[in-house]
């Protein structure tokens, strides 16, 4: 049964701050915890129902603290607006050293929880593991973001940093910003490593971190749309410049 405290912890994690003071964030529904359980990450303890004890909960792991609740319960500690038969409560991972990569995506300013989750599928369809973004952009562990995710999220890490900083610095791999006026990428050469930099969805990137890119490049426009979403581009760009 789960406690009073338990459930003002957990619901005190819906605030960022809160997630980061306790290093903690939570992940619900059936698909999420299944791809969850398949991943690295520590598990603090599974919140289920019946239903999914009896269907869905993995054995010979002797270290998984399984606690049994009841779907009125449940619904007491989920963020859903239809709560899905299992919660858990997970370990934030050490993301501050951003590791070397052939080719990685680059945010500034992604603040649409559901977009943020749409680039982080993208980057896991296409073998992307590693997303750098900056301060700004949304957080990875928002709710809204997880669930948009549909567990890719348990396969791409995502690094917060000073953007502008880590672009001068680094030096291994060509930057690419995504803007409206560039070269057109269709045109381009297929490259086998690179950063792409994309930008706020209305906004674009920022001027300062376009003058430290090594290209601009465009996808062209055959219509009268003001421009693309975020993720749109993101999915195209991949598809389109990495080999």
């Amino acid at each position: 049964m789960i406690s009073k405290a338990q459930v003002k912890h957990i619901r005190s994690l819906d605030d960022k701050k809160k997630r980061y003071e306790y290093k903690q964030f939570v992940v619900e529904g059936i698909k999420m915890v299944d791809e969850l359980l398949k991943s690295q990450y520590e598990i603090v303890e599974i919140f289920a129902t019946q239903y999914w004890i009896s269907n869905h909960a993995p054995s010979g792991i002797s270290k998984l603290k399984i606690s049994l609740i009841t779907e009125q319960s449940l619904s007491r500690i989920s963020g859903l607006k239809t709560p899905n038969e299992v919660l858990a409560l997970v370990v934030m991972p050490d993301a501050t050293s951003i590791p070397n990569f052939d080719k990685a995506l680059a945010l500034d300013n992604i603040q649409d929880p559901g977009n943020l989750g749409s680039i982080i599928r993208i980057a896991d369809w296409f073998g992307i593991s590693t997303i750098i973004c900056n301060a700004q952009t949304v957080d990875v562990y928002n709710p809204k973001v997880l669930q948009a995710t549909m567990g890719s999220v348990f396969r791409v890490t995502c690094y917060y940093t000073d953007l502008l900083n880590y672009i001068i610095q680094q030096t291994s791999n060509k930057t690419y910003a995504a803007v409206l006026n560039g070269s057109n990428v269709n045109e381009m050469e297929k490259i086998t490593n690179g950063l792409i930099l994309i930008g706020n969805e209305s906004a674009g990137i920022d001027e300062k971190l376009i003058q430290h890119c090594d290209f601009e490049i465009s996808i062209p426009q055959k219509g009268n749309a003001e421009s693309l979403n975020a993720a749109v581009a993101t999915g195209i760009i991949c598809n389109t410049l990495f080999k």
